[in-house]
């Protein structure tokens, strides 16, 4: 047994700091996830969506509490007393009395009537009731009501937390698409200062050659300023949407965050289909305003039948002792039970219970009301959504050409100004036109995913696992 126990203690010792390293190499390193991974690590950590788990939980536990009034209730309840000053009270009485009497002279006898009173002390020194008392709801508006608007309540909170998940993945999947785009731009902007740079050096190689003057290398130096500042300021937006994905996905800010993608995938992820027809039930929102109505036509059912009488069945059992003396006390017991049915009828309560069912049918006609309008909300939003997926599929489409054509363009002019047919105004002009068609076709490609997310969503179709 000791051989055993030093075995797995050495294993646990060199065990232990291998499992603390991964761990702080974990906390403390780079993570590399794509969108579908940070979405999942979102839905784990994200503070709010824990609020909504949290709050599904709460809502459980009022649901128990108010069911809790079917099962039986116990009470148990005991008393001791001891009195310094008994109490006491006076009783009445009639005494009567004969007397008689002998002596040398002779005898005699006598009779007499009349009224006397008595202090007598009614109750011990020590005083103990032990008693248990039980009740059983037959009937009560309260917790039937509760019964009935279970179900509801459930189904609402789940509903809660549904919605907060579609909320959470949007905005994840939104931020995720931002960073990259930005990415994209400096990958752009990187590429731009690349040629721009060896533009520069041609034209001071030609510059020193007396083959052009200065303008055509302050051109270039210009130009290539321009996207050095660009690229600064492209990083630092990088890092101000870094953070901001990371506070969405609940993410550590102090570690590392690298994203993860496909360009050919999210150029096949950005398709739709447009020909869906909307459902305003696949919306969270007009479920959970659904669900609002259910639980307040439960209140109109509730003050409705509030003039029905509550019933219980109950019952008890008491155990009195009396002694002087403490020690003696528990020694006798005299038992009480009983048992019976309580009901509580409500007669008059000033026109509450009336005021309370007129205010609870408004309650569900502006119910009605809410739903109208968001059936008119969800309509607006759905069109809007799939008139801008249109619009930014037209435009990817359209500047996907663009990116080929300012290409082919750039290296026509490039080599055309070596051999000194093209001045370095028309270099310039070709590397603009590359870039912004470049720039231009990446904000209509994370345009057109943006889009697709806002077109599911208002649909009620966004994926949320």
């Amino acid at each position: 047994m000791k051989k055993i126990g030093y075995f797995l203690i050495s294993n646990i010792t060199l065990f232990l700091p291998t499992v603390l390293f991964a761990q702080s190499k974990q906390d403390t390193g780079m993570a590399v996830v794509t969108l579908q991974q940070s979405i999942e690590f979102a839905l784990r950590n994200q503070p709010q969506l824990k609020q909504a788990n949290i709050d599904e939980q709460i809502s459980e536990r009022d649901i128990k509490i108010g069911l809790s009034g079917w099962l039986p209730q116990v009470t148990s309840s005991n008393q001791y007393q001891h009195y310094f000053q008994r109490p006491a009270f006076i009783a009445g009485g009639v005494g009567t009395g004969t007397g008689t009497g002998t002596g040398t002279g002779g005898t005699g006898t006598g009779t007499g009537t009349g009224g006397t009173s008595q202090q007598n002390l009614a109750i011990a020194h020590n005083t103990s009731n032990l008693g248990l008392s039980a009740s059983q709801t037959l009937y009560n508006n309260e917790v039937l009501q509760a019964s009935k608007a279970s179900k509801y309540s459930r189904q609402y909170y789940k509903e809660n937390t549904e919605s907060a998940k579609i909320g959470l993945v949007t905005d994840v999947s939104k931020a995720f698409y931002d960073v990259l785009l930005s990415q994209r731009q400096l990958d752009i902007i990187k590429q731009d200062i690349v040629r721009l740079r060896r533009s520069l050096k041609d034209a001071y190689s030609r510059y020193q050659a007396g083959v052009v003057d200065k303008t055509d290398y302050k051109q270039a130096t210009i130009a290539l300023n321009n996207s050095l500042a660009s690229q600064k300021q492209t990083e630092e937006a990088i890092k101000s949407k870094s953070a901001y994905l990371k506070q969405v996905m609940g993410f550590d800010p102090n570690r590392a965050l690298t994203l993860s993608y496909d360009s050919a995938a999210l150029q096949t992820e950005a398709m739709a289909d447009t020909n869906q027809v909307l459902n305003y039930a696949n919306r969270i929102e007009y479920r959970m305003l659904q669900s609002q109505k259910n639980l307040d036509n439960v209140n109109v059912s509730y003050y409705k039948w509030g003039f029905l009488p509550s019933v219980q069945a109950i019952g008890g059992y008491s155990l009195a002792y009396f002694n002087d003396n403490f020690s003696k006390l528990y020694n006798d017991a005299f038992p009480t039970s009983f048992a019976g049915l309580s009901l509580s009828f409500p007669i008059f309560q000033g026109g509450k219970r009336l005021q309370n069912l007129a205010k609870a049918r408004l309650q569900v006609e502006r119910d009605d009301l809410d739903m109208i309008n968001s059936r008119n909300t969800i309509s607006t939003e759905y069109t809007q959504a799939i008139a801008n997926y249109k619009s930014a599929y037209a435009n990817w489409k359209a500047l996907n050409e663009n990116v080929t054509l300012a290409g082919d363009v750039y290296k026509v002019v490039d080599l055309q100004y070596r051999e000194g047919v093209k001045t370095y105004l028309d270099v310039i002009v070709a590397q603009a036109d590359l870039r912004t068609a470049q720039l231009n076709f990446y904000n209509a490609l994370f345009q057109l995913l943006a889009s697709k997310i806002d077109l599911q969503r208002s649909l009620g179709t966004l994926a949320i696992q």
